[in-house]
């Protein structure tokens, strides 16, 4: 797997499922990611900003606009990115936001208003429905494809990070789009029981549809398999993530207390306690996401 030219590696850690302890996932291989010298651009669109808090920044997710749901809704508002980043010891973060609630809904018009705007033989004047947003209009939105306005957005800070780790919300639909089309590869956080196959087969069927509406291909760069204990059950889920996804590495991750210690103290477990063994698993998943997108060296942070 490659980068694309002149942009930094970028991956979206998704699942629909709840509970998969997907926003630590994200933030501690950003900090292993920063552990090996890379510059890190942390992304929260989950609109319950549970990143945002995790990093410590929740006084981000109340700030006044513009916030990311500009950068979301309205094509002009790319450069306001350079505002918007917030500097954590570890890693750069662009905070979530109260008003990336009302994100799906917009977002939905704006890609109503694109489809209508694209096809002559819908005889549909697309302005009409600006009555049904609030703030969203064709103007607003001049692109075919509403969902490139992150990927404009992120554009304009490409050259001063190596990665960019985008936290999707818990669900599919446009947000969760959005962040998979700005990124192309996906890290998927799963729990070793069996509702874990249906979450995985819902993300297999989003994807596709994906990219069968832009023409993009998205990659998988890997599976963490979280909260792994010891019961036949957990041996059982790791065998069928090693068949399913027998193309990447599935990485496992033990139950450990300090994990969620370190979230509540807004850092990952490396700037909480680097000793825990757990770390270890980590910094082997951000060496690997290094070989995959050709950082040859690890770096002095």
């Amino acid at each position: 797997m490659s980068r694309e030219q002149d942009r930094p590696a970028s991956i979206c850690v998704t699942n629909a499922k709840g509970g998969t302890g997907k926003t630590t996932i994200a933030i501690n291989i950003a900090g292993a990611l920063n552990e090996r010298g890379r510059d890190v651009l942390f992304v929260d669109l989950d609109p319950q900003g549970n990143a945002t808090e995790g990093l410590g920044l929740v006084d981000a997710y109340d700030t006044d606009p513009p916030t990311v749901f500009d950068l979301l809704t309205d094509a002009g508002q790319r450069d306001v990115i350079r505002d918007l980043i917030v500097s954590h010891e570890e890693m750069d973060v662009l905070p979530s936001h109260f008003e990336l609630l009302e994100a799906e809904h917009e977002l939905t018009m704006a890609n109503a208003m694109a489809t209508i705007e694209a096809d002559p033989d819908i005889d549909v004047d697309p302005s009409a429905l600006s009555a049904l947003t609030n703030v969203v209009t064709p103007e607003t939105i001049p692109d075919s494809e509403p969902m490139k306005l992150l990927d404009q957005a992120l554009d304009v800070v490409a050259d001063d990070y190596d990665y960019v780790i985008v936290d999707s919300p818990p669900f599919y639909g446009q947000l969760t789009d959005t962040a998979i089309y700005s990124t192309r590869n996906v890290l998927i956080p799963a729990l070793t029981e069996a509702t874990s196959e249906r979450a995985i087969e819902l993300l297999f069927d989003q994807v596709a549809a994906l990219e069968d509406r832009t023409g993009i291909t998205v990659n998988e760069v890997g599976v963490v398999a979280n909260r792994v204990e010891s019961t036949n059950e957990d041996e059982e889920m790791l065998e069928w993530f090693e068949a399913v996804f027998s193309d990447v590495p599935v990485w496992q991750v033990r139950k450990r207390v300090a994990l969620q210690r370190a979230f509540s103290q807004g850092t990952s477990v490396f700037a909480y306690d680097g000793s825990v063994d757990m770390a270890d698993v980590f910094l082997a998943i951000a060496a690997d996401l290094d070989e995959q997108f050709g950082f040859v060296e690890e770096v002095t942070a």
